[in-house]
């Protein structure tokens, strides 16, 4: 998988609103991750962009979050989530920061895929468990056709469910006309 972006970066926990300076690495797959340290060795925590984020701000845009200490309010990054929640972050710069919200946003707009040669067509990286975006070179330059597939197998365990369910009511209807024979003897 491929590695967008990395660095040092300030984030605050969610429970105690400390600033925690952490290793952070933003993948193509819309994972942003962070680390203790930059051996990557221990996940502390990991928000999936392409699924949660709403939208990323940055600067003077982050009204009601306090930089940590020595940082100004120019380095401060926020994540918002659908759940309502943020992610806070204070870059180490200005430029540091508006470089870390363009990486952001692209990441969770554009949909991912891959190239492979060989075949000359698009292979689609997931977004999520249910669906699959496969993007195909189009007639002109420049445009592409963008197919979105459901996952065939999605709803497969309600489907059995109910199957499970009618055939135990069908089973426990059969058994009792086969018992009332007996009484009527």
């Amino acid at each position: 998988m491929a590695l967008l972006r990395s660095g040092w970066l300030w984030r605050q926990t969610s429970v105690l609103k400390r600033w925690k300076l952490n290793w952070c690495d933003l993948w193509i797959d819309g994972s942003l991750c962070f680390y203790k340290t930059d051996s990557r060795r221990e996940v502390e925590h990991r928000v999936s962009l392409k699924t949660r984020c709403v939208d990323v701000r940055s600067g003077l845009e982050c009204g009601g979050v306090t930089p940590p200490e020595s940082n100004p309010r120019e380095n401060l990054i926020v994540v918002q989530l659908k759940d309502g929640s943020t992610v806070n972050l204070c870059a180490n710069s200005e430029d540091e920061s508006i470089a870390w919200k363009l990486t952001l946003l692209e990441t969770r707009r554009n949909p991912v895929f891959t190239y492979d040669p060989y075949d000359d067509s698009y292979q689609a990286i997931p977004i999520n468990s249910y669906q699959t975006v496969y993007i195909t070179p189009g007639a002109g330059p420049g445009t592409h056709q963008v197919i979105v597939q459901r996952d065939p197998f999605d709803g497969v365990a309600e489907q059995v469910a109910l199957g499970l369910l009618a055939g135990m009511a069908a089973g426990a209807a059969m058994r009792s006309f086969l018992w009332t024979p007996i009484f009527f003897c």
